[in-house]
């Protein structure tokens, strides 16, 4: 017999049982006759370390697989990386400025290979880390945004939706990200409030005397003002109709234009407008045909529109800017003002909007049949309440910016003609036959490719059918089984982002769903609900704990405090929970594997046990079946948890526990051990290397065998009531127990020292209670016995004649101290409410609760009374 270590080890086990699920092709899945259950990892950025967020989404998804798996499912969890466009360019111009290399001195061809090297090297990095979390992922099937296939499904759905007049080329406003020097689409702006400035600037009259003032919180722009507007209704401004003012600072005469969009009640009613600058100038730019004066450069410096600032930084303008109004007079105040400023999700910089000539993905028809998957629960949100925030946004939809001002990424395929426009095309030598159609003696060194890349989400939209390779391929073996995917783990922070877009996709590629689930997550935060940033030093490295508690523990301790949609406050006391729940797994496997066992009779109270376990266990895999299938996760594992550590371990086990020295009969083992392999295989997909490491021990097994590809049998249910009815009658027989225990440790009799317990009424499960209690007899009666306690369960009275139990003087002693302190506290109670002036204005919920003191102040006066009375005779 194999020799069990007193503590379980998570760093040699883990290590030993990944190796093992891995050299026996555990995690691989090929289509087969089996029904498939599939799910697509969020592939995270390749510039990418694991977080406490990549925790609590990779082990709910790998609860799912392992569940699906054990449940006879052909299971696939397809992983991979994003390749990050902004994030992963920023990295390798950072590196090479390291060098001392800049990027303008490369050439693109040359700055793709040190990206690519930069790749290799790091790129692998959290995938690799997730294996120490145990993710079952099937690593043949690892896949990258830029890889072949999946850089040729990009450009095929470009060049397509172009074909179908989706995609279209134009100048247009758009997010600039100064610091990573490309547009962005409105879903990677995140508006923060910010403490700033509201600078109250006059404009002068142009031919007269006076000036009008506007407010605004960005002096810098006023170069590029090409108007002032107000609203025609506005009494206070109506001196302004037909004029026009000049720009402060600059000396351009602009006209006073009139619109409803100005707000009356916002500063002074006048609006200055710089279309070139602001989305809602452009528009009234566009109405009334007004000039645009770009005055930045891509970098955020300020370009020769700037005049003397020229070159400036655009913050550095504005300090400059209001130093130099308030110098010539032009400035009435200044106020403290707090408003939303847009940052560039990516890196962080003040989003300029700016006229840019980009390519746009006209998003308007292609969102219907997506946003009626959702609406119609074909596809189901968890939990439901984000389908309004869904609905608001696929309703409110804007063409999408596709186009990104970097080489990182897939490039777009548009080729430029000498003379003028372009032509759209998969490769160069399709470009050429379509620009030949239209001048034959053009050569391929005529063409110039569109230097932009694409969106990194428009990859990433792409991902459950370009994984198959369904759209080079749309009718492979692997698309037309895998797809569509069951269930989709994701932050709700991306619900438009990627999860919207890729139903999108799927619907406009392959005519259906691309998931059937989605199960949002909540936002990880610590004890005091702070974001764990590593910018705020709140979050903890999952490796290290792992280091410290193993995997395990860590899994288990983000599903103890994470529910569907809901944030996850997170505390490594957590981890330690998860750890005892493992260490109370180990040791009762070696009290299990301590007992000796014989072909003996089966005691009653082990076969009440026996039967009473093997329905609670039935009853309760029954409701963790319904918990799967509501996506209550959480609560599948606190079901789970609870019926390990308290009904079998400490409440089953304690029942059929052999009397010390003596054997158990093999019966009731034999029961007990097909029970313990139940919960680990339950277990298993929480907490899958100690429950393998168990299940190895627990029985010879052969070479290639493991628990994780065992079948959970699915629960036998309904459960007549007759059934039911033996957990109902367990459950009061523990009551029953506590509460002796309970008189134990009031009167202090010792555990050995036997009792006698009368009852009124029905008592079921007798020997059970007879052998935790330690009674000798329990026994019917029709007369409350004195000195005796007392307590009752359900219907029926029991008592604990006390006679010859306890100290008799001691237990005067302990009564009658008890008994002072009631009074005493009564009588503090009816101080209060014999004072009227307290009762006349006292709240109603006040005197509520200091009548119900009284009440129970009275009782337990009148108990320990009685109480007295018995002992003293």
């Amino acid at each position: 017999m194999t020799e069990i270590a007193a503590k379980y080890d998570p760093a040699s086990c883990e290590q030993k049982w990944y190796k093992y699920w891995l050299d026996n092709n555990f995690f691989h899945s090929e289509p087969d006759q089996r029904t498939p259950y599939t799910i697509v990892i969020p592939p995270p950025n390749v510039t990418g370390v694991l977080h406490m967020g990549h925790m609590l989404n990779n082990t709910i998804q790998d609860v799912l697989v392992r569940r699906a798996r054990m449940r006879g499912f052909n299971a696939c969890w397809v992983p991979g990386t994003d390749h990050a466009s902004i994030a992963t360019e920023a990295k390798v111009v950072q590196k090479l400025a390291a060098e001392g290399i800049s990027k303008s001195e490369l050439t693109r061809e040359r700055f793709l290979e040190h990206a690519w090297e930069w790749k290799e090297k790091h790129g692998g990095i959290i995938l690799e880390q997730l294996k120490k979390l145990g993710a079952s992922c099937d690593w043949e099937r690892t896949k990258f945004t830029m890889d072949r296939e999946l850089s040729d499904s990009v450009i095929k759905v470009f060049v397509d939706l172009y074909n179908k007049g989706k995609i279209y080329r134009g100048v247009r406003m758009v997010n600039w990200d100064p610091a990573a020097l490309t547009a962005l689409s409105d879903e990677e702006v995140i508006y923060q409030e910010q403490q700033g400035k509201l600078y109250y600037l006059r404009y002068m009259i142009d031919g007269e005397e006076g000036y009008a003032v506007v407010a605004t919180t960005r002096p810098e722009t006023i170069m590029g003002d090409t108007a002032m507007c107000i609203n025609s209704a506005d009494p206070k401004n109506e001196h302004l109709r037909g004029k026009r003012v000049i720009v402060p600072g600059v000396g351009r005469s602009v006209p006073v234009i009139e619109d409803e969009y100005v707000d009356i009640e916002f500063g002074t009613g006048c609006l200055k407008v710089t279309p070139a600058h602001d989305v809602n100038d452009y528009m009234l730019g566009e109405k009334y045909g007004l000039e645009s004066i770009d005055i930045f450069n891509d970098n955020g410096t300020l370009n020769d529109h700037g005049g003397r600032y020229a070159g400036m930084d655009r913050f550095e303008v504005r300090r400059r800017i209001v130093e130099d109004l308030a110098a010539a007079g032009l400035i009435e105040k200044v106020e403290d003002y707090v408003n939303k400023v847009g940052t560039s999700e990516r890196s962080g910089a003040v989003i300029e909007p700016k006229l840019s000539m980009q390519w746009f993905l006209s998003m308007e028809e292609l969102s219907e049949p997506a946003l009626r998957a959702v609406m119609d629960d074909a596809i189901k949100l968890y939990p439901s309440k984000f389908k309004n925030t869904y609905r608001h946004w696929m309703e409110n939809i804007k063409d999408w910016c596709i186009s990104r001002q970097l080489w990182w990424g897939q490039q777009i395929p548009a080729y430029y003609l000498p003379q003028g426009g372009y032509v759209v095309a998969t490769t160069a030598e399709e470009a050429l036959k379509l620009a030949q159609e239209k001048d034959a003696s053009l050569t391929m060194s005529d063409l110039r490719q569109d230097p932009d890349v694409l969106d990194t989400w428009f990859s990433s939209w792409l991902w459950p059918i370009s994984v198959f390779d369904g759209i080079n391929n749309p009718e492979n073996r692997d698309i037309q089984y895998y797809y569509p995917t069951n269930d989709l783990v994701t932050g709700p922070d991306i619900l438009f982002f990627w999860v919207a877009r890729m139903i999108i996709a799927g619907y406009e590629y392959r005519g259906e769903m691309p998931f059937k689930n989605v199960y949002l997550t909540g936002i990880v935060r610590d004890k005091l609900r702070r974001k764990m940033s590593k910018s705020l030093g709140n979050s903890p490295d999952p490796l290290d704990l792992i280091a410290q508690y193993g995997a395990d523990s860590m899994r288990v301790a983000m599903l103890l405090c994470s529910s569907a949609g809901n944030d996850i406050l997170f505390d490594d006391s957590l981890v330690e929970q998860g750890r005892n729940f493992g260490n109370k797994i180990w040791n009762t496997f070696r009290l299990l594997k301590m007992w000796d066992v014989a072909d003996i009779e089966q005691p009653e109270s082990s076969r009440l046990a026996v039967e009473w376990f093997d329905v609670l266990l039935t009853k309760t895999l029954a409701e963790i079946e319904e918990d799967f299938e509501q996506y209550r996760i959480s609560d599948a594992l606190m079901k789970l948890y609870k019926l390990f550590w308290d009904d079998f371990s400490a409440n089953y086990l304690e029942i059929i526990k052999p009397i010390y020295g003596c054997p158990i009969d093999t019966v009731t083992l034999s029961a007990t051990l097909g029970y313990y392999e139940q919960l680990l295989q339950q277990l298993h997909p929480y907490m899958p290397f100690i429950t393998e490491e168990i299940w190895q021990l627990i029985a010879p097994r052969k070479l290639g065998e493991s628990i994780m590809v065992t079948t959970i049998s699915a629960p036998r249910f309904p459960i007549p009531d007759s059934r039911l009815k033996i957990v109902e009658k367990c459950e009061i027989a523990m009551q029953v127990v506590t509460n002796v225990r309970n008189v134990r440790a009031q009167k202090n009799i010792a555990q050995k020292e036997s009792l006698k317990l009368l009852a009124i009424g029905e008592v079921d499960f007798e020997c059970v209670i007879k052998k935790l209690a330690n009674i000798s007899a329990i026994e019917q009666t029709v007369e409350k016995p004195v000195n005796a306690a007392s307590f009752i369960v359900k219907a029926t009275e029991y008592f604990v004649p006390l006679e010859g139990m306890i100290d008799k003087e001691a237990e005067i002693e302990r009564l009658t101290k008890d008994l002072n302190y009631a009074q005493g506290f009564l009588e503090n109670v009816m101080k209060k409410l014999s004072n009227e002036r307290f009762v006349q204005n006292a709240p109603a919920k006040v005197l509520e609760t200091e009548y119900a003191k009284r009440a129970d102040a009275e009782a337990k006066i009148a108990a320990l009374q009685m109480q007295l009375r018995a002992l003293l005779g």
